[in-house]
């Protein structure tokens, strides 16, 4: 079953997102907070929405996504910023179930796209994801500043 996320399900959200963290061999980098992530979806002005996979009453899978905005299109969209699923409870239907439930958001709202990034080792995934219709970006690349970069050039 795929839900809205409710406050209750940030503790399994955050493990959620470590166990993402260590199949993307970065663990190291990952510093979620349940109060970092109970904020930004539930505080007073969110910015982040995310959708929860349940198994027998239990919090398996989850997205979390924010809007993104088309200036070529004119419309928002959503950025997909993690898709994640238990191993255990991959090949039933969850992952795909949470990926159609954003692609009806798009659709319901009329946003232009739905987008996220993906590791270019991650086979399984771009199988999937290529599988559903969706195609790789090519002859973009995706840049950021972040750390000690970020503080000197925005100081």
């Amino acid at each position: 079953m795929i839900r809205r996320a409710r406050a209750a399900d940030v503790p399994a959200m955050v493990e959620l997102v470590h166990e993402l963290a260590l199949y993307e061999k970065e663990p190291e980098s990952c510093h979620l907070t349940e109060q970092q992530l109970r904020t930004a979806l539930f505080g007073p002005d969110p910015a982040l929405f995310g959708h929860v996979a349940e198994s027998d009453g239990a919090v398996v899978g989850m997205s979390l996504w924010f809007l993104n905005f088309s200036t070529w299109e004119g419309v928002h969209g959503i950025y997909l910023e993690d898709l994640y699923v238990r191993p255990e409870h991959r090949g039933s239907g969850l992952g795909k179930a949470l990926l159609q439930t954003l692609a009806k958001e798009c659709v319901d709202r009329g946003y232009a796209r739905l987008e996220w990034s993906v590791l270019d080792w991650n086979e399984p995934s771009i199988d999937f994801y290529k599988s559903q219709g969706a195609f790789p970006m090519d002859g973009w690349t995706v840049y950021r500043l972040t750390g000690e970069p970020l503080h000197a050039f925005g100081a």
